[in-house]
């Protein structure tokens, strides 16, 4: 039953902060607001923006006006951490990690967008959690914080009542969750719609492209992820890829690990997940014959693979994510 008394959402920032971390969750509310008043129903959320000075400046240069911290013992539905390139500095500042511990107390659920989970992290209150954070400090975070079960892939994870986000507009995915979560999924659906984003990412949705990562962090394997990105239903045994970079298999998978940080056989999974993703999404294609041409084998194998890494089953990933308006070709 919704309450006649709007759920306070504080979001803090801090100099330097991203833009975005506090724009996008704030923006989620106030819509929720909106939406659910032109229903006739009462405001359900009261977003404001903290911070030890009031007044802020982002990183990108725009100001932001909020409210100085309230005393952390005050009534709080939710806090929110932003992110950004200040939070290297609010991490070493004991007086607000202290205020982020308490706030959190009495807080009903806590969250993080980006990198506010260092300030989370810093705050104790990510030890033995599972977290995510922007893809690119996922390392940092787990080599800071080692208590911390930091894992790289989703969009967003809840751990009990601390939920992290990964980068940037992440923080939009882990609003509309916490909207749903209030005010149940029609109106944090009609929310979306408003603000014209997807419907609703699953929490374990890669935040970033696999082939563009592997190359990233695999540079001696360049060519070899391109040939894999075009030849997913192709004979991609270890004897294979090691024969076309000219390597034993042993030396092969050995090299390949230290270059990329995973196997040949995770690397070619998630390609293969990636492509399947958007065909799923972008054509009409049955499942069967997506599986086949993403080198699933088997329908069976390939929903396998979707349930184990995004949460969800092909079918259901299409329903969420078939393009809208969009007569999708069938190509050959």
């Amino acid at each position: 039953m919704q309450s006649d008394t709007p759920r306070i959402i504080d979001v803090l920032a801090f100099p330097d902060v991203q833009l975005l971390d506090v724009a996008g969750p704030v923006q989620v509310f106030a819509s929720a607001n909106d939406l659910a008043m032109a229903g006739g129903l009462p405001r359900p959320y009261r977003p404001r923006v903290v911070s030890k000075s009031g007044t802020v400046s982002a990183s990108a240069g725009l100001g932001l006006v909020g409210q100085a911290l309230p005393d952390a013992a005050d009534a709080c539905d939710t806090l929110i951490i932003a992110g950004g390139w200040g939070v290297h500095q609010a991490v070493l500042d004991r007086a607000l990690v202290e205020w982020v511990r308490a706030r959190s107390a009495h807080a009903r659920r806590t969250a993080s967008v980006c990198t506010g989970a260092f300030l989370l992290a810093a705050a104790g209150l990510l030890d033995e959690r599972r977290a995510v954070t922007h893809w690119t400090r996922c390392a940092e975070l787990a080599t800071r914080f080692p208590a911390v079960r930091v894992e790289s892939d989703p969009i967003f994870i809840r751990d009990g009542d601390i939920w992290t986000s990964a980068g940037v507009t992440a923080g939009i995915d882990l609003s509309l969750a916490l909207v749903e979560e209030d005010l149940g999924r029609a109106l944090a659906l009609d929310v979306a719609r408003h603000l014209v984003v997807f419907l609703k990412r699953p929490g374990g949705q890669a935040q970033f492209s696999a082939a563009l990562s592997l190359q990233k962090s695999g540079e001696r394997f360049c060519e070899l992820h391109a040939w894999i990105a075009e030849n997913l239903a192709a004979d991609l045994s270890v004897g294979e890829l090691a024969a076309r970079v000219g390597m034993s298999e042993r030396s092969f998978v050995r090299h390949y690990r230290a270059q990329t940080g995973t196997t040949p056989a995770r690397s070619i999974e998630r390609m293969r997940l990636e492509a399947a993703r958007r065909l799923l999404g972008d054509t009409t294609l049955p499942v069967k014959r997506v599986a086949a041409r993403c080198g699933f084998g088997t329908e069976e194998t390939m929903r396998r693979g979707f349930l184990r890494s995004l949460g969800v089953s092909p079918q259901a990933y299409r329903e969420r994510f078939t393009a809208h308006g969009a007569a999708a070709a069938q190509p050959e």
